[in-house]
């Protein structure tokens, strides 16, 4: 029998609208920071909340855009973030103090929440359901490009660029993404209010929740390689080396995932999740004993398989999960869990470094993800052993 479609038109806009709106994040989030310290003269703590504001509004707009999914519609709903992306891009150019740039930041990081809950529940429902967990693998390769080549492109042009020329660019890669929306035709099934009464407020899914707790605490280990992998690096004597590590990073990724996913669809998630948790524990191990540039960019490797996978196949598994009514709100909830661990996992987690050190807490990295492991085979892992 024939393999259902999997490159769909609407699929294929969305992967392209996803990716220009990930790259326009991407390109501001590693620099935000250096533009509001040399503009502002502000101390580095507080730079650091400019950039991390843009994560507390995501997840706010994410709370508040999963119900509405059912209530009004993914595809208005990925409109009115697209509106609200122009808007608050557009806002840069105007934020000439501290305050109204953490304005600013808040409000694109909820358009940000909005426009991404809407476009990857519009993703999955594009793809067939037989193939969804290859095409969800293939849809967050939108992300991981973006992961890759955003910081890479932002620290490029700024040799040669001011950063105002930087807002104009990516307000420039916003409008070409906004154009993309026009195409979509897909669309999730709404309430019908004259059929059935409004449904109850809600902000996550239940039956995704349980994986959501899984994807809080790998995301929480997470967090110390996005935040604190810089400074290990300079305090190792490293940094030539670090500049590749997201390479090798993404470039595993898009190995692997395609694959993955694939496998997920045939074989059941268990055989991809377990390995992926188990090579991401010894990545973080690699990365704790790190004294030279291959055991950096070895870490990189293990860590791009194991939270690369870990990261599309928990996405599938929430969407799974979910009854189909509710295909949008699993989407948030997972989206939730993800900003919230990757938000404020290293303010909590970034305590032990004093104590333990960059390598000692890398190392430590291991009991997370452990523990995410666990919690993983109770709440998914032993049902599905069952029922294979």
């Amino acid at each position: 029998m024939a393999k259902e479609r999997l490159w769909t038109k609407d699929f294929i806009i969305v992967f392209i609208f996803n990716f220009f709106i990930m790259l326009a994040m991407f390109l501001l989030m590693v620099t935000i920071s250096g533009y509001a310290v040399e503009e502002f003269g502000i101390s580095t703590s507080t730079a650091g909340l400019v950039a991390g504001i843009f994560i507390v509004g995501s997840l706010i707009g994410r709370i508040l855009t999963g119900h509405q999914l059912s209530l009004v519609g993914a595809k208005k709903i990925m409109y009115i973030g697209t509106v609200m992306f122009v808007i608050t891009y557009g806002l840069y150019f105007f934020a000439d103090n501290l305050t109204l740039l953490l304005i600013v930041r808040f409000f694109n990081g909820l358009s940000n929440g909005v426009a991404t809950t809407a476009v990857g529940t519009l993703a999955a429902l594009a793809l067939p359901k037989s193939r969804r967990g290859e095409g969800i693998s293939y849809f967050s390769l939108s992300f991981v490009i973006a992961t890759a080549l955003g910081p890479f492109m932002a620290f490029y042009l700024l040799r040669f660029i001011d950063y105002q020329m930087l807002f104009l660019i990516v307000f420039i890669l916003v409008l070409i993404a906004s154009v993309f929306t026009i195409f979509v035709r897909t669309d999730n099934t709404t309430v019908d209010l004259t059929k059935e009464p409004k449904p109850k407020f809600e902000w996550i899914d239940k039956k995704a929740m349980p994986v959501g707790i899984v994807v809080l605490f790998i995301c929480m280990a997470y967090s110390t390689v996005l935040s604190f992998i810089a400074l290990f690096a300079e305090e190792q004597g490293l940094v030539a080396a670090s500049s590749y590590f997201f390479l090798v990073y993404a470039i595993i990724i898009l190995i692997t995932r395609p694959i993955t996913g694939r496998i997920m669809d045939q074989k059941g998630a268990n055989v991809v999740m377990y390995p992926s948790l188990i090579v991401l524990a010894v990545g973080y191990l690699v990365l704790g004993q790190t004294s030279s540039g291959f055991m950096l960019l070895l870490s990189g490797v293990l860590i791009g398989f194991g939270y690369g996978n870990f990261q599309s196949i928990s996405q599938a598994l929430c969407i799974k999960v979910a009854d189909v009514k509710n295909v949008g709100l699993a989407t948030s909830t997972y989206f939730i869990a993800l900003d919230f661990g990757l938000g404020v996992g290293s303010y909590i987690l970034g305590v032990l470094v004093p104590s333990l050190g960059y390598s000692g807490l890398y190392s430590s990295m291991v009991i997370l993800v452990a523990l995410g492991l666990l919690v993983y085979y109770f709440v998914y892992g032993r049902y599905e052993s069952k029922s294979a």
